[in-house]
């Protein structure tokens, strides 16, 4: 299964500041997710940038991950992606030289990068909101709907807005929510237009749930295989 890593920027400000939550729990925290991650052989796709997403890429595959993809605005004029090349070549610290990004996918500019990334995996990885984070999940989901027919009057295919999209091709667009880098749940309303698109919101405390809804979707594919 293909996992889409979206979560905060600034983990100092956001998860110490913000939740409170201590310096070693966090690394903790992000060494389990990418522990469970890798051991249930999860593809991940991810803006490379600095933040939660790339520390648990960066984790995972120094832990045997399969494999990393970038969804990075290659040809964008207007801000361009130099910040994004120490990410994008970046190595495993141990001195391996095993590059954390296997692959890239060109999403063209910023302003299509933030509506699409999310439609490259079969289900995201929500860990924590913030301005990014929230746009790359709302708009997400509703070209889902445009491209699954569940708005009145649209008919675009998924392969007219980019190619490599493939939510909703092997099971429902679902969001699992990691509970212990939130404050509060989604938005309720956010939760009800997921669900009415047929799609599901799981919430997980623990490493360990996090590890079964990730089998349990996976179960979900090989029977449709």
């Amino acid at each position: 299964m293909r996992v889409c890593l979206i979560g905060p920027a600034d983990i100092e400000f956001h998860y110490e500041k913000l939740l409170g939550i201590e310096e070693e729990d966090i690394d903790k925290h992000l060494d389990d997710i990418a522990m469970i991650l890798a051991q249930t052989k999860q593809e991940l796709v991810l803006l490379p940038e600095r933040g939660a997403p790339y520390a648990i890429a960066t984790r995972y595959k120094e832990l045997g991950g399969p494999k990393v993809i970038g969804a990075v605005p290659k040809s964008d004029k207007d801000f361009g992606i130099k910040h994004l090349e120490e990410f994008i070549n970046g190595e495993c610290p141990e001195g391996s030289g095993k590059k954390i990004v296997d692959e890239i996918i060109d999403t063209k500019d910023w302003y299509k990068q933030d509506v699409v990334m999310s439609l490259f995996a079969d289900t995201i990885l929500f860990l924590g909101s913030e301005f990014g984070s929230i746009g790359e999940l709302a708009y997400g989901y509703y070209l889902y709907k445009l491209f699954t027919g569940a708005k009145p009057g649209v008919n675009t295919k998924k392969n007219f807005i980019h190619p490599g999209i493939i939510a909703g091709e092997r099971i429902p667009f679902n969001t699992i929510v990691y509970k212990p880098f939130m404050k509060d749940k989604l938005p309720f309303e956010i939760e009800q237009y997921i669900e009415k698109l047929g799609c599901k919101v799981f919430y997980v405390n623990t490493p360990q749930e996090l590890a079964k809804v990730l089998v349990d979707l996976g179960k979900e594919i090989s029977v449709k295989k």
